[in-house]
């Protein structure tokens, strides 16, 4: 290619594939806009890098959440941007928040708002389901989860959607990084609050099992605490909301994969799975070369900043045979929507979850989707990707 592919123009937000298939055949290391990150783009490549924090540190991580305009983002102090040990300790305090156990627990009252959010879309005319449905059952469980009001649905959702767009403020954009800083500032005070009332009075949530757990006799730290509640919001939030927008659009545009899935429901779990590979909102993820390294052919230098792009990986044509073909027979998962290795997203066993039973609810009151009034808006970001809105009509059954 003769010049930077630029992630965050909007041609290329609203269909990058095309451009990643171009970079894996010609330059499947190399750097782009913006920042002239490296982005890695084959899935040998990325799967080497996720596998070696030796080599490519998540320091790159904090360095994106450390801009110039911005010196202390809490996502900077989560173990989101932490190699072992520190990362180690973090991740052993919070697994236990995500286990088995808590997804079955968690099932019954997924399922019911699942099946809520599904009953109070209107039928037969244009509804943004960005807003009233992909938005509607992440946000309720992780508010759930924290022990938060529904009162503050509102505002969880508004923080969530502008911290989705961090890495695509740009260092001039003086607009929105004023409008960053004094939203971070609401919520990390709304979260101070939070915290500050489980210490007196824990209750039954995630917030009062991380102030009260141990390892080795040593509790989390207030900033990996605030860390940790702003990782929750983007990570928790952001990805689930973006795998239901995108599965929502693939049955727009299949409506015989819908046919499928409601004539037999079985079928959704590898629904689910095949549209992580295909989709994946993680879209991309930072990391930081600890000394020099030779990647895909490319010499790079120690401190050179990579973006390990999961979704080029996702439709690398070396591991998925027809890979920008749809595929429920496809044999999986083999794709790296989470991730691998130390850094595996906690989240996934809840986001696959929450993907199953919204996938069920909706296929199971509607026969099919078409296009609503007015464009797909997608959102600006190096991390995720996912529309703002998305209009559509749901045809009852």
């Amino acid at each position: 290619m003769s010049s930077r592919v630029n992630l965050l123009a909007p041609e290329v937000r609203a269909n990058p594939y095309p451009v990643y298939a171009e970079l894996r055949r010609n330059a499947p290391v190399s750097q782009v806009d913006p920042g002239g990150l490296w982005a890695v783009t084959r899935y040998a490549d990325a799967a080497a890098v996720l596998k070696n924090p030796q080599l490519y540190a998540s320091e790159g991580f904090r360095q994106a959440y450390r801009p110039a305009w911005f010196s202390d983002y809490p996502l900077a102090d989560s173990m989101l941007v932490m190699d072992p040990p520190h990362h180690t300790r973090l991740r052993a305090l919070v697994n236990r928040a995500f286990g088995a156990s808590v997804m079955t627990r968690l099932e019954p009252r997924i399922r019911q708002l699942a099946e809520q959010t599904v009953a109070e879309l209107p039928t037969g005319r244009s509804v943004d389901f960005a807003e009233a449905w992909s938005v509607r059952i992440p946000l309720a469980v992780i508010a759930e989860l924290i022990g938060l009001s529904p009162s503050v649905y509102p505002q969880l959702k508004r923080w969530a959607d502008l911290f989705g767009t961090f890495t695509g403020i740009g260092p001039n954009d003086t607009e929105r990084q004023e409008l960053m800083r004094n939203t971070v500032a609401e919520a990390r005070q709304h979260f101070e609050q939070v915290l500050e009332e489980r210490r007196r009075e824990p209750r039954e949530d995630l917030v009062s099992d991380l102030l009260k757990a141990r390892v080795e006799g040593e509790a989390l730290s207030s900033a990996e605490l605030m860390g940790f509640m702003f990782l929750l919001v983007v990570a928790g939030m952001e990805t689930t909301v973006h795998l239901m927008n995108h599965s929502a659009i693939r049955l727009r545009d299949e409506p015989e994969l819908m046919a499928k899935l409601r004539a037999d429901r079985s079928l959704i779990p590898r629904f689910v799975d095949e549209m992580l590979r295909y989709e994946p909102p993680v879209h991309g993820v930072f990391r930081m070369t600890t000394q020099e390294v030779e990647l895909g052919g490319v010499r790079l230098p120690k401190g050179a900043r990579l973006l390990v792009m999961l979704c080029s990986a996702n439709r690398d044509e070396a591991q998925f045979p027809n890979p920008d073909r749809f595929d429920l027979e496809r044999p999986g998962p083999q794709n790296l929507p989470f991730g691998q290795g130390i850094h595996y997203c906690l989240g996934a066993q809840l986001a696959r979850l929450e993907g199953r039973l919204g996938t069920e609810a909706l296929v199971t009151r509607f026969s099919r989707l078409s296009p609503g009034d007015g464009p797909v808006r997608w959102n600006s970001s190096l991390v995720v990707r996912g529309p703002l809105s998305l209009p559509l009509v749901a045809h009852p059954a």
